[in-house]
């Protein structure tokens, strides 16, 4: 009878694991990628969880954690509610929480920017009836494009900036033109995507109160969380933000979205275990990226497929030209979702369905006139 009680368990686990996978395709993916590239280049199963960045897993659970504690607060439609109040139109509304994404990306990283304005977009979405997938698409876009400007703005640019031995103004000064010209490219997709239609605030009748302990407690939280992982210290600090909530108000971390954590940690395996073969690196020896040009096309091309953090330290193995790379794997973070991992983040964040033919149909061709723009400044 145990015996046969064990193997239902088994089965009900699996039937669970397939209801999840098939609803994920992300998810699925990954999986059939992880598997596909066992099969044409073993690693040792044991070995794979040392190619995922704990660092910028335990970041994101912290980030959930505070996201959710500050959307619960009610801080973020109380905030909502005080927008739309002084902002009077769709298109205006957009280009404002562009705006906001991209300043916020150049100091507080692209990711980070992500789990401020999208939130703050879905609570001003319950107030008034927005075109949610279309900011959410241009929300992505834009912190992949302001975050060019500064080595804090994203991973790939950190990297660069400290192999490259150049100082912050100077890097600076050197990804300005990329980063003004895709803002302004951006600022123009924008103004084409939104009318300057009212917005109806019909739905906006309830009274919006705010926890104030709760919201006063998390948004201390959050900077404090955001320093000590820039210290790397995420370990400590996620352990303690854990315990502190599961004592205090459980239901905040159960509420987050851990199939995201997951997802993460499958992407790095994937694309890490891609990055490492050795047919990429012969490609790429034998195509040779010792100009600029090829430097950059590179960059945009190879994130495509093995996203752009990877792509930057694949590429750095073969060529000193740190400006040309940064310019390509700026350019690479548009087109395919994978190309940056801020798109997963955005369009997981959204919850909504049917978000990544839309959000490709206007990444690809954004990419297409990127990568024309970057090869002109190069």
């Amino acid at each position: 009878m145990s015996e046969f009680n064990a193997k239902r368990t088994r089965s009900d686990f699996l039937a669970l694991v397939w209801r999840t996978v098939s609803k994920e395709p992300v998810l699925a993916i990954l999986i059939f990628a992880l598997l596909a590239l066992q099969i044409a280049h073993t690693r040792p199963w044991m070995s794979l969880p040392g190619l995922v960045d704990w660092q910028t897993v335990l970041t994101l659970a912290g980030l959930l954690i505070l996201t959710k504690a500050i959307e619960l607060s009610g801080f973020l439609m109380w905030a909502a509610h005080r927008l739309v109040h002084h902002i009077h139109g769709e298109r205006t509304l957009a280009l404002l929480l562009v705006a906001l994404a991209a300043g916020l990306s150049t100091v507080l990283t692209n990711d980070v920017a992500l789990f401020a304005v999208v939130p703050l977009t879905l609570s001003l979405h319950k107030l008034a009836p927005l075109p949610i997938k279309r900011l959410v698409i241009v929300i992505a876009l834009s912190v992949n494009a302001g975050s060019i400007l500064t080595p804090l703005g994203n991973p790939q640019n950190l990297f660069l900036w400290q192999t490259g031995g150049v100082g912050f103004p100077a890097f600076v000064w050197a990804m300005l033109p990329l980063c003004a010209a895709l803002m302004a490219l951006l600022g123009i997709v924008t103004f084409a995507m939104f009318r300057a239609k009212p917005l109806d605030l019909s739905g906006d009748v309830e009274e919006h109160r705010v926890d104030r302990v709760l919201c006063s407690v998390s948004v201390l939280a959050f900077a404090i969380f955001v320093a000590l992982a820039d210290a790397h210290h995420v370990g400590p600090a996620l352990a303690a933000l854990a315990v502190v909530l599961l004592l205090w108000r459980r239901e905040i971390v159960f509420r987050i979205d851990w199939l995201l954590l997951l997802i993460f940690v499958m992407m790095f395996i994937v694309l890490r275990s891609a990055a490492a073969l050795p047919s990429i690196h012969a490609a790429i020896a034998q195509v040779g990226i010792a100009t600029p040009a090829r430097a950059y096309a590179a960059g945009a091309v190879l994130s495509q497929a093995i996203s752009n953090v990877p792509a930057a330290i694949v590429l750095a193995e073969f060529t000193k030209d740190w400006r040309a790379l940064a310019f390509g794997v700026s350019v690479g973070g548009f087109g395919v979702a994978i190309g940056s991992l801020a798109n997963l983040i955005a369009v997981r964040l959204s919850g909504e369905k049917g978000m990544w033919m839309p959000f490709h149909m206007v990444s690809i061709p954004f990419w297409i006139v990127a990568m024309v723009i970057g090869w002109a400044l190069i």
